[in-house]
């Protein structure tokens, strides 16, 4: 405690003595890190970027150029000393108040490291021997005098430890890099999976790109198969000796969860005359208002991390000791010292704080082409017409709106009976049953290929024997149509945005009975409905019960008796819901209809309801729905144990294949199915994504949809959370999954080495001899040789060219006679669908400056 009062008083003075502390710190985005030296913060050359000292700490600077500015970590390094570490957290905090105090602060313990600091290392984290006189600054290009053995552990997120170099320190399950300098032999442990492996490729060509200039050789060998590796075992037993019979077992990937088995808790910590004082105001699920802006507050979130919320009107003092706050509080928890810390400003809040609490609201906040605000619980969109081609060519648009298209497209209809499916008459399409399942399949086209999606409802009375064959009977619709639907389960009465609009503005709920025909439901004297919408891409009707005490001055109710039907218009409701309560009142009864004003009520209205009683009624008023950030989950099977694992900073890159990812968009909730998934995957990411949405400390409503989106069919509605998403990213995806020892010669990174050299090759020969470049970073090679590209059938312009030859080059490296200014004339009538979402018709008929726009965003303007 001493010591930090003492560093902070001299780092002060120095602070005061020289304003050029901070004078390379950059404010564009990117990537900017120091370690400490000798108290003072040196730059790390982003050549080193990724590779950390075991005896160092460093403080990584992340712009993100928007309105919350920048995050700052300091890493702590498992052997650094106290002295450095109290010095890096003292500079964490003279950079945040150098930049304004915005920026969210993140401890990072080695080994431990958070989801967000990882994503900023795409290809993993190094872990070296010593410190920075161990020769931190001699990290440079071309240097060939290298000896290390790297110990590569993790499927997504790697980390490489330098260990002894000897074969004591291999085991069966991991991956072992032997960097010589001049060639760098990957040894794959005989246990060791598909998805590590070529993990740990792309971390063998990161160091040969960065720290030798891309000059170094790479080899691989296959445990259990060294035979077929001579020239590359050759160097091994040169440098290791002759391997042993047995190596150790393998290790598990995981790290112990250190999460408390508690509630997530808030709490109000200050010092009284130099003692902690630590006082718990509440625990989940929490609401904004608790967060006083004249203090500062720690939320401990199940002890798996502690978040430091300094509001903009507290002291100074208690500003600045808010993460020194943190650390005495974990101390006094007695958490693991590896527990995550995260220290942010008010109004600069993460996401994952936000989705702590039960509701949160930005100041000020917008979103997207316009604010969405809530009624009830009924969105409604300023905008209020789509256009189809704006949706389809801004995916954003749609996932913002939860709206694949304007719900134009066709719709048919089946129910359970006697559990099989029976087509509905389409006349009563749009009229539910509380004791039926039905299912509803959605199909629309975008860029000229037909796209479904499958509803699946499930009436509130429905019995488990009609629920469970809705779901088999899902399935084999699914099946009919080669797994390209979507499918979504729809609870009664949490129907999603899309499934309100197919229906235009006449979906009715009713509360029992079935819609079967020849079945007569039970008679009631009267039924009552409450109609919410504002037009009819929003609007439903949901039948209550027939009392005074379910009508709400909010809305429009119809009553239906016998004899007569009432329109009963509540004061806060507006033109456009009567509009769409007339409308319901038509399908739900031809009888007289009557308008009824709130407090003009005849007696007949109120008998009809059992007598005159209180309700709901306070004016309703509209708020902006609270906007919480989109969270990416891998859900895997791969270590021997299902687990759930947050992806920060995601993007389409991190769905793996191999496994099922949960995307969080707090309305939705996606399970997005890899090809290469286990079915049990599948059914434990959907148990844990209910037991996610009934223990979220938020008090998330358990009945949210969750919605089934398989690799390659993904609607906009998914993709629009993800920037810049190819839709041609698996279109080859054969090509990237040979199987380890299958007859395509085993598998590679784009790029990289083959698991197995060619024959007759001298394996450290320059790979780009026989292994050609893609030519596209961003997408996987083409199966097609140019000479097949380009021999299509002309049209328009001439020759027609594969998509990879066109987007996103510069003139010098298009095909010989293309214009490129016209790339788009080169596209064959599909693939000008798919990259522009519209036909040439369509196409012609925008205005220039919107043509332009689309051929931006495709790539090929």
């Amino acid at each position: 405690m001493f010591f930090c009062f003492y560093v902070y008083l001299q780092f002060s003075r120095m602070m005061n003595e020289n304003n050029n502390a901070f004078k390379n710190v950059r404010r564009k985005p990117g990537l900017q890190i120091w370690t400490i030296n000798k108290m003072q913060m040196d730059p790390v050359p982003p050549q080193a970027f990724g590779n950390f000292f075991e005896g160092d700490c460093y403080i990584v600077l992340y712009n993100k150029g928007s309105r919350q500015s920048a995050d700052i970590h300091y890493w702590v390094g498992r052997t650094s000393s106290q002295d450095e570490q109290g010095a890096a957290a003292i500079y964490v905090t003279q950079l945040d108040e150098y930049l304004g105090g915005s920026p969210v602060q993140y401890r990072e313990v080695q080994g431990y490291e958070s989801p967000r600091f990882r994503s900023y290392f795409k290809n993993g984290l190094i872990y070296k021997k010593g410190g920075v006189a161990s020769g931190f600054n001699h990290v440079e290009t071309n240097a060939y005098n290298v000896l290390r053995l790297l110990h590569v552990k993790g499927r997504k997120d790697v980390t490489a430890t330098e260990v002894e170099v000897s074969w004591s320190s291999f085991n069966k399950g991991d991956i072992f890099l032997l960097d010589i300098g001049k060639a760098i032999v990957q040894w794959n442990g005989p246990q060791s999976n598909r998805r590590e492996k070529l993990k740990a490729v792309l971390l063998a060509q990161d160091i040969r790109d960065r720290e030798r200039g891309g000059r170094a050789q790479i080899g691989v060998v296959e445990g259990g198969d060294e035979r077929s590796s001579p020239e590359l075992m050759k160097v091994l037993t040169t440098v290791l000796g002759p391997k042993p019979a047995q190596l150790k077992e393998a290790t598990s990937d995981d790290v112990p969860d250190s999460a408390q088995k508690n509630s997530v808790r808030l709490y109000h910590v200050y010092d009284n005359s130099g003692n902690l004082v630590i006082q718990e105001v509440a625990k989940q699920p929490l609401t904004q208002d608790l967060l006083k802006t004249s203090d500062c507050f720690i939320l401990d979130n199940k002890g798996s991390s502690v978040m430091v919320w300094k509001g903009k009107k507290a002291s100074k003092e208690e500003r600045q000791g808010a993460m020194n706050r943190a650390l005495s509080y974990i101390k006094a928890k007695k958490y693991p010292a590896s527990t995550t810390v995260e220290v942010m400003a008010e109004g600069a809040e993460s996401a994952i704080f936000k989705h702590l609490f039960k509701s949160w609201t930005d100041k000020d906040q917008t979103q997207g082409l316009g604010t969405t605000h809530n009624v009830g619980k009924i969105a409604k969109v300023d905008n209020g017409k789509f256009d189809v081609m704006e949706l389809h060519a801004r995916p954003e648009l749609a996932a913002q709106y939860r709206m694949v298209d304007d719900a134009s497209g066709d719709v048919k209809v089946w129910r359970i009976e006697n559990l099989e499916p029976a087509e509905v008459d389409p006349k009563t399409y749009g009229q539910f049953y509380g004791g039926d399942c039905y299912l509803v399949l959605y199909s629309y086209k975008k860029a000229g290929q037909q796209q479904y999606i499958l509803y699946m409802w499930q009436g509130r009375h429905a019995t488990s024997d009609e629920i469970a064959a809705s779901a088999f009977q899902a399935v084999s619709i699914d099946q009919k149509y080669n797994g390209a639907p979507v499918q979504v389960r729809v609870v009664m009465g949490k129907e999603p945005r899309h499934f309100l609009a197919i229906f235009k503005g006449k979906l009715i709920i009713f509360e029992g009975g079935t819609g079967r025909p020849g079945v007569v439901n039970p008679a009631k004297d009267a039924r009552l409905f409450q109609v919410r919408g504002t037009n009819e891409l929003n609007t439903k009707a949901t039948e209550v019960v027939a009392r005074a005490a379910s009508l709400s001055s909010n809305d429009v109710f119809v009553l239906k008796t016998d004899n007569i039907s009432y329109l009963w218009y509540g004061k806060g409701c507006n033109g456009d819901e009567r509009e769409m309560g007339k409308a319901i009142s038509d399908v739900l009864s031809r009888h007289e209809k009557r308008v009824v004003m709130e407090g003009q009520e005849p007696a007949e209205f109120w008998i009809a309801l059992g007598g005159k009683g209180p309700y709901a009624s306070d004016r309703r008023f509209e708020r902006e729905e609270p906007l919480h950030s989109p969270r990416l989950f891998e859900c895997s099977n791969q270590t021997g144990r299902f687990k759930i694992t947050e992806v920060d900073d995601f993007a389409q890159c991190d769905l793996d294949e191999d496994d099922v990812m949960l995307l969080d968009t707090w309305e939705e909730l996606f399970l997005w199915i890899g090809n290469s998934s286990y079915e049990y995957e599948t059914k434990e990411a959907l148990n844990s994504t209910r037991d996610y949405l009934r223990t979220h400390p938020a008090g998330r409503d358990p009945d949210t949809p969750i919605i089934f989106v398989k690799q390659g069919y993904e609607p906009p509605t998914f993709t629009g959370w993800f920037n810049a998403w190819d839709p041609h990213k698996w279109s080859n995806t054969k090509l990237n999954k040979t199987p380890v020892g299958g007859g395509g010669g085993g598998y590679r990174a784009p790029g990289g080495p083959l698991t197995s050299p060619p024959p007759n090759k001298a394996y450290f020969q320059d790979e780009t001899d026989f292994f050609p470049r893609p030519s596209s970073p961003t997408r996987p090679q083409s199966g097609m040789s140019s000479s097949s590209a380009s021999s299509l059938s002309s049209s328009g312009a001439g020759k027609i060219l594969d998509p990879e030859l066109l987007v996103n080059k510069t003139p010098d490296e298009l095909p010989d006679g293309v214009d490129p200014t016209r790339k788009e004339d080169y596209l064959s009538d599909q693939d000008f669908e798919n990259l522009l979402g519209s036909t040439r018709a369509d196409f012609q008929r925008l205005p220039k400056w919107r043509q332009n726009d689309l051929k931006k965003k495709a790539g090929i303007f």
